[in-house]
């Protein structure tokens, strides 16, 4: 039998922007809690969320920031990373995604790689100190005209203050030219060998993945997803932000980066019914001292991805922390990135020894590496996912 899948058609594809996407969602929860910060406290409806993404896309747009620019984000997990992926789509500016954890050398590749224009950054997170390196870069990244520092309150609201010389109509008018083909977002991959690549991905790509993946774990407007996973990687702001903004959930932030203890303590104190991990982030929870002591009977789903999870941690997922719908999921940051995921229906085996079935919208087959030919199942050679999407 021919190597080849492919995922359902039904519901269609989102045919529209994020940004056109969000507020659709704005327009039907005004008042539903779209973000909550747990570090600081914060909280934010979905008029609120809104109203603070237009602010800072003006401020954007009085920046200077063109259709295709490039704005950079470096900073570990908070609200403003959010507010700024949003903003950045709403004017149609291509979001750079730069890991926490680059050094000197990776920030400025990527910053040069990419063209970065206007750089927003934490200034400084754990041993890395942000502000530092990007003076001590300044000379290699001659297309940074300005950095944006979020955790700067003088230099953040001075960027927000800026947008009241733009008219919202100017925004709304900016907004309506988009297109979901447009580019939106480069996130950069290591793959194998080499410098990292910049994956380029569009409304359409992202957008619909981070629709497809929750809908596929049955979200509406009534879920709230724990979200410990890395904003600057694909889990963070595709699967989980705009798989939150399309169904009108709420993406709660337990903390800047993954603390197993902050995790456990944000699902039960905010009553999450989903969160999102790697294998390793499910041990470090389960096997954590406190474990017992947390009460996650609110929890019905969430995702696993990043490698194949084991039985017993899959078993302690269902039993222990009551997520009897979770999902595998599988993808390459440059298929947006989920290409296939479990469904609520595989049993346990499915879970744990596969990762699923291709996700909607998506074909997959195994090719000969040489002549491109599609090959029988179980023949090696390399998988070739291709979205419709």
């Amino acid at each position: 039998m021919e190597s080849y899948a492919a995922g359902e058609t039904s519901p269609a594809l989102l045919e529209e922007t994020i940004g056109a996407n969000l507020e659709r969602t704005v327009a039907a929860h005004p008042d539903g809690e779209a973000l909550v910060e747990v570090a600081s406290g914060r909280r934010w409806t979905w008029r609120e969320f809104d109203d603070d993404v237009n602010a800072l896309a003006r401020g954007l747009m009085c920046a200077g920031v063109a259709v295709g620019d490039r704005v950079g984000i470096w900073a570990p997990n908070c609200a403003r990373w959010t507010l700024t992926q949003y903003a950045a789509a709403k004017i149609g500016a291509v979001l750079v995604n730069v890991n926490p954890a680059y050094r000197t050398h990776e920030f400025a590749y990527a910053a040069n790689q990419s063209g970065v224009s206007l750089l927003v950054s934490a200034t400084r997170f754990k041993d890395s100190d942000y502000a530092a390196m990007i003076a001590e870069t300044a000379g290699e990244c001659p297309t940074i005209e300005r950095v944006v520092f979020l955790d700067e309150e003088a230099s953040w609201q001075a960027l927000v203050a800026e947008g009241e010389a733009v008219p919202e109509a100017e925004l709304r008018v900016r907004s309506a030219g988009l297109l979901p083909e447009d580019p939106i977002n480069i996130q950069y991959t290591s793959g194998t060998t080499g410098r990292p690549k910049g994956a380029t991905l569009s409304h359409r790509n992202i957008l619909n993945n981070g629709f497809f993946t929750t809908e596929l774990i049955n979200f509406s407007e009534v879920d709230r997803l724990c979200v410990p996973v890395p904003f600057y990687h694909c889990f963070g702001m595709v699967m989980a932000n705009l798989g939150c903004t399309s169904h009108g959930a709420t993406m709660v932030v337990p903390a800047p980066a993954f603390d197993p203890e902050v995790t456990l303590r944000t699902i039960a104190a905010e009553r999450c019914t989903a969160v999102y991990g790697v294998p390793t982030m499910f041990i470090a929870m389960q096997n954590h001292p406190t474990f017992a002591e947390h009460d996650l009977s609110s929890l019905r789903t969430g995702i696993m991805a990043g490698s194949v999870c084991p039985v017993e941690v899959m078993k302690r997922c269902i039993e222990e922390m009551h997520m009897a719908e979770v999902s595998i999921a599988y993808g390459m940051t440059e298929t947006s990135p989920v290409s296939c995921q479990t469904r609520d229906d595989d049993d346990l085996e499915r879970r744990t020894a596969s990762i699923g079935r291709a996700h909607p919208h998506v074909e997959v087959k195994v090719v000969d590496p040489v002549t491109g030919a599609t090959v029988p199942r179980g023949s090696p050679g390399s998988t070739a996912p291709r979205a419709t999407r």
